[in-house]
Parts: structure tokens; C-alpha cells; sequence
């Protein structure tokens, strides 16, 4: 987990409030090719801090169930320790990617300007970020909603390896996106979408509590350099495509009562649905819905000061 604290103009907006979380169950010389952890350099204005497995079931004990060993999934570590106001999170096999000029594209740097922009979820403008410099609301957009409403979310693509499922990669084993588009969009309030943690940014005082995900969704990419294993990824895979439809249905019609207005009810309410409701589908769902109250009991734990605030 590298902290930030740039000094360019647009960081300087953020200076002490952002952590990069890069979750990897590879070998650490992703971020340094020096061989030990002691010996990793990071850049100027950044520092950091290493978490591994037995680091986690140290400070979680046996509330470390709720993390994933498995995948990158571990990230949810960072984010529970983290005590800044923006997360940015990106994979061990993520770099830096070219716009069509050969300029490197400061993923960072636009993914803060996307925080700090304003979303547009209840109307979509077909000229689509209208607070972009050369654009607006086009004829027709209502007035009353032009001031938009504050961006949880930033939701970064990629170049190169795009992030398709297991079937999808084995049909087209050797496609690439080179396709660069300098856009920016609003999710529809209501929309679901497949969101990756692989380029992803967040405002954590937001999304908590609960303004849902009024999320700017396209760039900045980053260059993905790596496919994972197709094979390996179909066997994960095979229930998830069994189950995907229930599961939709299931978010599509969940619904929280208003006596739940934090947090941690608002998600121990979930869980309790999940069991309820998708249990029946696959035991895996039980063992879900008591993750996710783990999930909250420690996080509370490690974060007592951020929910009393």
C-alpha cells in the first residue's frame, strides 16, 4: 500500500488523503526487482507498507476468514486498513499506458480529476462528461440537474489484455484492445455494470455511506501486460455462470429497510438476505453471508474513529 503525496498541481488537492492499494500473490519483486522487501523503491513523494498473509492473521485473527488468500481479492486488506479519504487500487501485472502520441497517460492524476468532478446519473448527456473543458449540456438537458451530484467512483479500462472471462479468452486467445478513447461517462442510476478492481478509484467518505455508485466510468487506461490463465480460470469460473442470473435477480429486487441507515446495517441486512435468498442456490452463499458480517465486525475493530465520525 503506497501513500501519496505528489506535489503536482492536481495531487497537491489531495495531499496526506490517498492510498494506492496493489494486492499480488506473486512474488514481490512486481514492485522492485531487488530481490527483498527492504530493498524495494518506491517514488519520490510515496512511501509504503507491506502486508502478507501472516501479517493479516496477526491483526484480524480469526476475523482474517473474510480475507481472500486466493486472488486479488487480498486487496480488501488495504482497504480496510487504509484510513484515507481516496483509495486508488490497480493489479501487479498493471503499468503505465501510451495515449496514441506516445505521451504517458498519468492514470493517477486523471483518476482524482474524475473525483473530483461531479456525475451525472439521473440523465444521461450525449456529449458525456459536460464539465469537461470543450464541452456541456447539450439542448434538452434539465437545468435542475446540471449541478450533478458528487462521484464515488472512478472506473479506469485498460489497453492491451482487455479483462475478458475464461470462455471469451479461449475464443479469441489473441485479441488486444488498441482502441483509445479519451472519454468519460456516468453509469445510469439503476444500470448494473461489471466493475474490475483492476483500475479503480474511490472516495471512501462517499461510497460508505451508502450514495451508491455514481460512478465516471472509461478513462484513464492502464497497460495490462498479463492474461491469466484461461484454463485455471474457466474451473473458478464454471458456477459463477450457473449462478450469475440468480444473483442478479436477486440484487434487482433486494431491498433495504429505512431502519437501516448506516454502513454496517445497511451490509449485515445484505448479508442476512444473501443467506435467505441465495443460499438455497449453492452453500457457498452461506459461507458468503458470514463473511460479510465478519467483514463489518472487523473493520469496526480496526477503524473505531472513522465510524464514529
Amino acid at each position: 500500500m503506497a501513500r501519496e503525496s505528489s506535489s503536482s498541481p492536481t495531487t497537491l488537492l489531495l495531499k496526506d488523503e490517498l492510498d494506492i492499494v496493489i494486492p499480488t500473490i506473486r512474488n514481490i519483486e512486481f514492485f522492485e526487482k531487488t530481490g527483498t522487501p527492504s530493498a524495494i523503491r518506491v517514488p519520490e513523494g510515496f512511501d509504503y507498507e507491506i502486508y502478507n498473509r501472516n501479517d493479516i492473521n496477526r491483526i484480524l485473527g480469526r476475523k482474517a476468514s473474510c480475507i481472500s488468500f486466493e486472488d486479488s481479492a487480498c486487496r480488501c486488506f488495504g482497504y480496510m486498513v487504509s484510513k484515507k479519504k481516496y483509495i486508488y487500487t490497480i493489479d501487479d501485472d498493471c503499468f503505465v499506458a501510451k495515449d496514441p502520441s506516445g505521451m504517458e497517460i498519468n492514470a493517477l492524476e486523471q483518476h482524482i480529476k474524475n473525483l473530483l468532478s461531479p456525475s451525472t446519473p439521473f440523465f444521461f448527456n450525449t456529449l458525456y462528461d459536460p464539465y469537461r473543458e470543450g464541452a456541456d449540456f447539450v439542448r434538452g438537458y434539465p437545468f435542475s440537474l446540471r449541478e450533478g451530484v458528487p462521484t464515488a467512483i472512478s472506473h479506469g479500462l485498460w489497453l492491451n489484455i482487455p479483462d475478458y472471462d475464461a470462455r471469451t479468452q479461449l475464443i479469441k486467445p489473441l485479441e488486444r484492445n488498441t482502441r483509445y478513447v479519451e472519454a468519460v461517462l456516468t453509469i445510469p442510476k439503476g444500470t448494473f455494470f461489471p466493475m474490475c478492481g483492476m483500475n479503480l478509484a474511490f472516495n471512501c467518505d462517499l461510497q460508505p455511506l451508502g450514495l451508491g455508485c455514481e460512478d465516471g466510468d472509461g478513462f484513464p487506461y492502464i497497460w495490462h501486460s498479463k492474461a491469466s490463465n484461461p484454463f485455471v480460470n474457466l474451473k473458478k469460473e464454471c458456477n459463477g455462470i450457473y449462478w450469475q442470473e440468480e444473483i442478479i435477480s436477486f440484487f434487482q429486487s433486494a431491498a433495504l429497510p429505512k431502519e437501516c441507515d448506516t454502513v454496517q446495517k445497511c451490509y449485515t441486512e445484505l448479508a442476512k438476505q444473501v443467506r435467505e435468498k441465495l443460499g438455497k442456490v449453492d452453500d457457498y452463499f452461506n459461507k458468503l453471508a458470514d463473511a460479510m458480517v465478519t467483514w463489518i465486525e472487523a473493520w469496526d475493530e480496526l477503524n473505531a474513529s472513522r465510524k464514529s465520525a
